[in-house]
């Protein structure tokens, strides 16, 4: 479908992309990956026609239709969510228009029997055949389904875009795209402005889109379940594998480490045969032999070792000052905005050594709550602070306000406190900020580093809680990590504010999760709370079908009641009772359907932990070692295949329920 062909992007003498290719095909799911600035975007704006190759051919064929969501956009607020979302939809739109008039034209005419009338009447047919088969009957449906599953509420579609936040308007932008149905999605970044269930319908919607997706994350949860190829962009190559993220990674270090050895072997062996050549080189009876290992040395095919960027941060958290039992503790704590209710009579309890999470879709006053936390905010009721607290905050825009005036150093020393002022270049350096970067103006630096910059501020002074709101947007999957290490190992108590799946997990010990004003305690992991919120919402079907059946029932009586006192109105028993059969049938069919699903949600926990338990066995090297048993990769591969049979199940199950 759309292919790059020995392309080079270069800035001066810097090469960025150095002679790549690889071809995006039709059902492609394909993740690129890399570190901040290694040109992932650079392939996006490539392939869109916004950047030019410095070297090489970039291949979109006319008749292919690009769906592009960039990190950053401009947008014309002038209408309304629902509106600006039709605007995807301008065909139909403009058919529907062409539609309405040429009605209007044929019903004026009396001329029935000329060529203009019968040419009318055929610009009407095909007109009206375009309109079928592009959905236009099904649009406002589209539009609402697509709006909802990226959190949007239906109160919400007749509110001006201008009454939206960036990230929301972000969202009307990505559900303008999907909607327009094309054949390549071109996603960067489309995570950072989503909640977990906004990011979990998307894996879904990318499961069943009939095209072709080409998308940039750093959840890698998301990559994992969005995407079955992943490219790595590293020092300006490109390495390709039909893989998930994760199995990208066992491959990537299986290769190396194949590499590595048939590298050392035939280096060795290199070694031999030129220590040959100089010993015996001007030894007239060895001359044949020397001229003979020459040529061999000539035809050998040198093996390369992949090439790896090993630059990363470095982050240790300072030892956390000694505070009270509880840290935080508030009493009906509620908050509004104006009109707004965003948070009502909240209660909420975190203890020293705590690492938790909020949880919950945009709005729902996650980061109200922290800002609360943070004395920034007015609000009602009592929120105690412990004994001695100490807070470092990182707010959701923490790298966007920093000072664009200041140096990467000024900005640095103008929050360090005490001896850690001597330690200043060295922190800078471990959070990749080295040499002529240290004098670099803000206004000048990445998101990525912006965002380096603002964590390396949290260390410039010990801290017994941190409140982090949206770290790892703009950090690449390797920056993650390391603050997700630095965050395990850190003695002080954590409230993370994420969306981000894998970051979350093994890292917090309690979700609160923040919902119709309310907060809800949820102990254990993340992914231990995502599975009972999907039992929890078939709980809540099941409940409204109970209710839906009794309306049913109520109904009936009262027209039993209406057919008595007025002989007028006539019911016919016969058919009451064949749609009465026939309910029984469906209802029958919904509690089988119902148990297939419980039963497949269950099977899945059970495999998902399973598989998380070989996948820390597999980490564990000195596990490894003393494993003399099964082989571990076997049982691993089996509880995958395992995992998505139920997988399939249970997708099947929603869609005969459903049907």
């Amino acid at each position: 479908m759309i292919s790059l062909d020995q392309v080079t992007v270069s800035f001066g003498s810097y090469d960025l992309l150095k002679d790549i290719s690889f071809l995006v095909s039709q059902r492609d799911r394909v993740g690129l990956v890399g570190r901040n600035g290694a040109g992932k975007t650079t392939i996006l704006r490539l392939f869109t026609g916004e950047m030019k190759p410095s070297g090489g051919f970039v291949s979109v064929p006319p008749s292919i239709r690009l769906g592009y969501l960039p990190q950053h956009m401009a947008y014309s607020d002038s209408t309304t969510v629902f509106h600006e979302a039709e605007k995807a939809f301008e065909e139909v739109l403009q058919l529907e228009r062409d539609i309405h008039n040429l009605t209007v034209d044929i019903t004026a005419r009396t001329d029935y029997e000329t060529d203009s009338y019968h040419k009318l009447i055929s610009d009407l047919s095909e007109k009206s055949d375009r309109f079928e088969m592009l959905g236009g009957r099904n649009r406002e449906a589209e539009i609402e389904q697509t709006l909802i599953g990226l959190g949007f509420e239906r109160a919400d579609f007749e509110r001006a875009t201008a009454e939206f936040s960036g990230g929301w308007r972000m969202r009307i932008e990505l559900a303008k795209i999907l909607l327009q149905q094309p054949d390549v999605l071109l996603l960067d970044e489309p995570t950072n402005h989503l909640d977990i269930e906004s990011i979990q319908w998307l894996e879904d919607y990318l499961k069943d889109f009939r095209g072709a997706v080409l998308l940039i994350s750093h959840d890698r949860t998301f990559l994992d379940r969005a995407t079955k190829r992943t490219v790595e962009i590293t020092l300006g190559r490109l390495a390709d594998y039909k893989v998930p993220y994760t199995e990208f990674l066992k491959l990537r270090g299986e290769r190396r480490e194949q590499q590595l050895a048939a590298y050392t072997n035939q280096k060795k062996k290199i070694d031999e045969t030129e220590k040959f050549i100089q010993r015996f080189r001007y030894k007239a009876t060895k001359s044949v032999q020397v001229q003979s290992r020459i040529k061999q040395l000539a035809k050998i095919d040198r093996i390369e070792i992949d090439e790896i960027d090993g630059s990363t941060i470095h982050i240790k958290f300072p030892p956390a000052p000694h505070a009270g039992t509880i840290l935080v503790e508030t009493e009906d704590v509620s908050k509004r905005y104006g009109t707004t209710h965003v948070l009502d009579k909240i209660e909420m309890i975190i203890h020293r050594g705590e690492k938790v999470a909020f949880v919950g879709r945009n709005g729902e006053g996650k980061t109200t709550m922290a800002r609360i936390i943070m004395g920034e905010l007015e609000y009602e009721g009592n929120c105690k602070l412990g004994h001695n607290l100490k807070i470092g905050y990182y707010a959701q825009n923490q790298a966007d306000v920093l000072d664009p005036l200041k140096t990467v150093l000024e900005t640095i020393d103008y929050v360090a406190i005490g001896d850690i002022r001597t330690k200043m270049r060295d922190i800078l350096g471990a959070f990749l900020f080295s040499g002529d970067d240290i004098d670099k103006k803000v206004s000048v630096l990445s998101g990525g580093e912006r965002s380096r910059l603002a964590l390396a501020c949290l260390l410039m002074e010990p801290k017994n809680l941190l409140v982090l709101d949206e770290p790892t947007n703009h950090l690449d999957l390797r920056s993650k990590q390391v603050l997700k290490e630095a965050l395990l190992k850190f003695n002080g108590s954590l409230i993370l504010v994420s969306h981000d799946r894998d970051f979350l997990d093994g890292l917090v010990t309690k979700i609160f999760e923040f919902r119709g004003r309310k907060v809800k305690e949820h102990p254990g992991d993340i992914f231990e709370f995502l599975n009972k919120k999907r039992l929890n919402t078939l709980k809540e079907i099941e409940r409204k079908e109970i209710v839906q059946k009794q309306d049913k029932v109520e109904m009936k009586t009262r027209q039993e009641l209406v057919q008595t006192q007025n002989p007028t109105i006539v019911v016919t028993l016969a058919d009451n009772k064949q749609k009465y059969e026939e309910k029984k049938e469906i209802d029958r069919q919904k509690r089988k359907i119902a148990t297939r699903i419980t039963k497949a949600e269950e099977r899945i926990e059970d495999l998902e932990k399973r598989i998380h338990l070989v996948e820390m066995f597999l980490a564990d090297p000195e596990s490894m070692a003393a494993n003399a048993g099964a082989d571990p990769y076997v049982e691993y591969d089996q509880l995958k295949k395992e995992l998505g049979v139920a997988m399939e199940e249970w997708e099947k199950a929603h869609e005969e329920r459903e049907a």
